[in-house]
């Protein structure tokens, strides 16, 4: 699962933040674990989205039960 989701994307966050705080690189590792820790969050709020929706009576995720999960 975790190389179905590309790093540069990653990387460029890690960047982004790098650059406020003035960190001009970012390591491979780094950018790995943060993807890596990013789906586990993921996973868990998709997780608990469903079960949003099936308590709701409903097949459809909706942005509401995103929202509900994230809380």
């Amino acid at each position: 699962m975790v190389k179905e989701f590309p790093l540069l994307p990653v990387e460029k966050i890690l960047k982004k933040a790098g650059e406020e705080i003035g960190a001009d690189r970012v390591s491979e590792s780094a950018a790995e674990e943060l993807r890596t820790t990013l789906l586990e969050i993921s996973n868990k709020i998709a997780i608990d989205a469903v079960a949003a929706s099936h308590h709701a009576k409903r097949v459809t995720i909706k942005r509401e039960d995103i929202k509900m999960a994230v809380r």
